[in-house]
């Protein structure tokens, strides 16, 4: 590939990342995903060696752990104030279909919802259910600060990658 064409695809691919990044901040958006496609797709077009397979599987590890914890942050949050685990699971059940049905914020909603509901007429305490639905809305505000940081991450490794490519890799 030519040096000008390199650089205008590795600029489409940092562009495409950064939209991902960005699109962290929804819960619709599958954010670290679309970074991990942007950094196949650079992988398959430029070609892979043992180093590129080593960053890919880096940034893959990432991707994996980015979208699963924001149900370990949420549950935990949830769970640290008394929720049962019934509780939890439907209300990750219903964030997903929240999410289907009206993006880009059903999702957080409809969580909230199905936590209150099942821990309101678990426990028939106001103020329980509404501690245990405040502590799983805290758990999603750290899960989108996570799952921000972790993009952050994975777009470093790409960089690396890049860097790399350029400059030469190790022996």
């Amino acid at each position: 590939m030519a040096e000008f064409g390199l650089l205008l695809f590795q600029s489409l691919i940092l562009t495409i990342m950064v939209i991902g990044l960005f699109g962290l901040l929804t819960t619709i958006i599958p954010g670290l995903t679309i970074i991990w496609l942007a950094a196949l797709v650079y992988g398959i077009v430029t070609g892979f060696n043992w180093v590129g397979w080593v960053l890919f599987a880096l940034i893959t590890v990432l991707m994996l752990f980015g979208n699963l914890v924001d149900n370990l942050l949420m549950g935990a949050s949830a769970r640290q104030t008394g929720a049962s685990w019934l509780a939890v699971v439907v209300a990750l059940v219903a964030g997903v279909a929240g999410s289907l049905i009206w993006p880009p914020f059903g999702g957080l909603i409809a969580a909230l919802v199905g936590l209150f509901a099942v821990e309101f007429i678990r426990v028939r305490n106001l103020r329980k259910a509404l501690d245990s639905t405040r502590a799983m809305a805290a758990g999603c505000g750290y899960s989108v600060v996570a799952r921000f940081a972790i993009g952050i991450f994975m777009i470093g490794w790409w960089l690396v990658w890049i860097f790399l490519r350029y400059y030469g890799y190790p022996s």
